[in-house]
């Protein structure tokens, strides 16, 4: 008899008392929506329809997470780089819940559907010549479907091959290959390789090499890289010593174009300041926070999303100190074909007339 008053007792204190929460696309405008969360409400909705076969909670409790906050918590943490940020708006969950929405949404972005889907490399005919058109606008260089180069995301020290994730700056990180476009918008990225990596390596094992080493992107298609880079038909780097005229006039078109990469490895890490700080969580993880970033920013281009004023200052100066001093990295053994091609390339569009 005991036993059975007992029991509404025990079934009372298992009720668990659940926080309100704040529905932020009903509060905020759009100006505020992106300034918090990167996105405004039509881009936070198409995130979250995207996503929503990945973030739907298997059970039908009252109180499960919606994907709609599931995306929003996670945008907040990526815009800010701070998990306590997603406690601090209110929204109703517990910090073990707010880490797992965040893991949960972020392997949903990183995931092959997502990504390929987002971040594609031009390959029709149309939009190889658009690609060339737009980046001839710059400086006249022919022939340009992308500028390539790497990037360090700054991570806590792993307690796993912790001197392998050491760059040479001499703090620990993941070192990401990324290719933009004229419209800083990114084409290709890489995030798999610790700091100590050299970006010759990265590039020789990536499937980028393969597109263009396989012709799937056809013959007088090039990508400009720095000086890290082995020199290539479909890889044009810089004269480390050019002689007056030609080679001077492509090193200045080379530059100038070159530029896009830097301004938008700093627009991508200043809208979302994750990856502009130290990321604290495993490498694992942060090669999965690199990927969602990137499909994010990507989704923010295409929808023509602003970066919060606020956020613009400066956005080019940690790429600007980070490439300095990359020519004394230049790997040996440069194949003379591509150096051959150089010169070739050099003199038939670069040649200046007397």
């Amino acid at each position: 008899m005991a036993h059975q008053q007992d029991q509404p007792q025990a079934q009372l204190r298992q009720v668990r008392n659940y926080r309100p929460r704040r529905n932020v696309l009903e509060e905020l405008d759009d100006t505020d929506l992106i300034k918090r969360y990167r996105l405004d409400r039509e881009g936070i909705e198409f995130v979250t329809d995207m996503l929503r076969g990945a973030l739907e909670s298997a059970t039908s409790r009252s109180m499960a997470i919606s994907p709609e906050l599931k995306v929003i918590i996670t945008l907040r943490y990526l815009a800010t780089g701070k998990m306590q940020q997603c406690s601090g708006d209110d929204l109703g969950l517990s910090q073990p819940s707010i880490s797992r929405v965040i893991k949960q949404t972020v392997e949903a972005l990183a995931s092959p559907a997502i990504t390929t889907r987002i971040i594609k490399f031009p390959r029709s005919r149309i939009d190889i010549q658009r690609t060339q058109n737009e980046f001839m606008q710059i400086a006249n260089f022919p022939g340009v479907v992308g500028i390539v180069d790497g990037t360090h995301i700054r991570i806590v020290a792993p307690t796993e091959y912790e001197e392998e994730y050491v760059n040479r700056k001499h703090y620990h990180s993941i070192n990401t290959q990324i290719v933009f476009d004229a419209n800083y918008k990114i084409l290709d990225v890489v995030a798999n390789w610790p700091g100590s990596t050299h970006d010759a390596r990265i590039l020789r094992h990536s499937g980028l090499l393969r597109l263009f080493e396989t012709n799937m992107v056809p013959a007088g298609c090039h990508l400009l890289g720095d000086s890290a880079y082995p020199c290539k038909r479909w890889l044009l780097t810089p004269y480390l010593r050019p002689l007056a005229g030609a080679q001077e006039a492509y090193n200045r078109a080379h530059k100038r174009t070159r530029c896009v990469v830097e301004r938008g490895i700093g627009q991508l890490k200043r809208r979302f300041h994750v990856l502009h700080g130290e990321v604290r969580v495993s490498p694992q993880k942060t090669c999965k926070i690199i990927l969602a970033c990137a499909v994010l920013y990507n989704i923010c281009k295409d929808r023509h999303i602003h970066i919060p004023e606020e956020d613009l200052l400066d956005e080019n100066a940690a790429e600007d100190v980070e490439d300095r001093g990359r020519n004394e990295d230049a790997p040996a053994g440069v194949p003379e074909d591509g150096l051959r091609f150089r010169d070739h390339f050099v003199n038939l569009h670069f040649a200046v007339e007397d």
